[in-house]
């Protein structure tokens, strides 16, 4: 999507940048970093049950230098404006170090996103829906900013690859020492050359993570994932076929998310989406936000429908998203996991 903008916005986000070096100096830029989200919802269950609420989703706020030689710090911390002022501080998000001396090289150390399946590895920022696909919600794991190492790069003829190491506590600030770790690899390869197509990748993740009660992850020892993405003129597809080999009482689980999309204009964008999972034993798939809210317990069999529209005001830094969705869950345990409902979202997501 073309970061089409009215008049004036390219200039009110360059105020983010507090400082640009001439060169000279150890520092090259200071910037303010952050993002803002707000919503409202309507969810309605099976039995007469409803959710309303409008709520501010994200609040992130904090600042990233750029150093002399590609070196790079980022502080950010996650606060909850829903709360009073006192209590808006919840934790550190990105803290990191890191050294990037070209596009083609990333490497972070301290906490930082752990990012794997399709929306995963896809920045709140930039989410083409409102919530991330209930396969991701089900596998990934959504604490998201875990302390470790990791190493981002490409090794020439379209592939790239990432590999990391990071802590299983997901403590609030940085900490390696409350559970055990988790590995992440994964490798991609860029097609569009080959295919004669604007945007053709695939993407390989894989997770090994070590087993430990009071890892701030899913109870998953293995997630593998198989991403693609998809684009030629106004047409678009995401998709992303994944599984989890559960442990602590967590079934076994797999599932597959399609994501046409649209492009109408510039700025209007139309997003469906077809979510499916099945876990090998009862009370093994967990309900999406919003969706648990007008019901309880698990369930093994998950199927949501999802039709959407994006307005982009400023690209991705600024725009309205609005999404229908529709999910049934099936509980063969008969303990309370049974679901049908429908919802709505509307929500305002906007990032300096």
């Amino acid at each position: 999507m073309t970061a089409w903008a009215a008049p004036g916005y390219e200039a009110l986000w360059d105020r983010a940048t507090l400082y640009r070096g001439e060169g000279n100096g150890a520092v090259d830029s200071l910037a303010l970093s952050g993002r803002l989200q707000a919503e409202a919802v309507h969810f309605d269950g099976r039995r007469g049950e409803d959710f309303d609420d409008a709520l501010w989703r994200r609040f992130r706020f904090g600042f990233k230098a750029g150093l002399t030689g590609g070196w790079v710090l980022q502080l950010e911390g996650d606060f909850d404006l829903n709360k009073s002022p006192g209590d808006w501080y919840q934790r550190l998000t990105d803290a990191y170090i890191g050294w990037q001396p070209d596009e083609s090289l990333d490497l972070r150390l301290l906490k930082h996103s752990a990012g794997f399946t399709l929306d995963g590895a896809t920045s709140s920022k930039k989410l083409l829906t409102l919530q991330r696909n209930n396969l991701t919600n089900n596998l990934w794991f959504t604490a998201e900013y875990f302390t470790g190492a990791s190493l981002t790069g490409k090794a020439g003829k379209g592939l790239s690859y990432r590999v990391g190491v990071f802590s299983s506590d997901g403590s609030d600030e940085i900490g390696i020492t409350g559970a055990s770790y988790f590995s992440l690899t994964s490798l991609g390869y860029d097609l569009a050359n080959r295919l004669g197509l604007e945007l053709a990748s695939v993407r390989l993740d894989f997770v090994y993570n070590d087993r430990h009660e009071d890892a701030n992850t899913r109870d998953f020892s293995r997630v593998l994932s198989l991403s693609s993405e998809w684009q030629q003129g106004r047409w678009g597809l995401r998709t992303d076929l994944a599984a989890g080999d559960g442990y602590a009482g967590q079934s076994d689980l797999w599932g597959l998310t399609l994501m046409p999309i649209y492009n109408a204009t510039e700025t209007l964008q139309w997003v469906l989406r077809y979510t499916w999972i099945d876990s090998e034993d009862a009370n093994g798939v967990r309900l999406p936000r919003y969706h648990d809210r007008v019901a309880s317990g698990r369930g093994d069999h998950y199927e949501e429908s999802y039709a959407g529209i994006n307005v982009f005001l400023y690209g991705h830094r600024l725009k309205w998203q609005t999404g229908l969705e529709y999910a049934v869950m099936d509980d063969r345990a008969a303990d309370g996991g049974r679901h049908e409902g429908w919802g709505i979202t509307t929500g305002l997501r906007l990032y300096w």
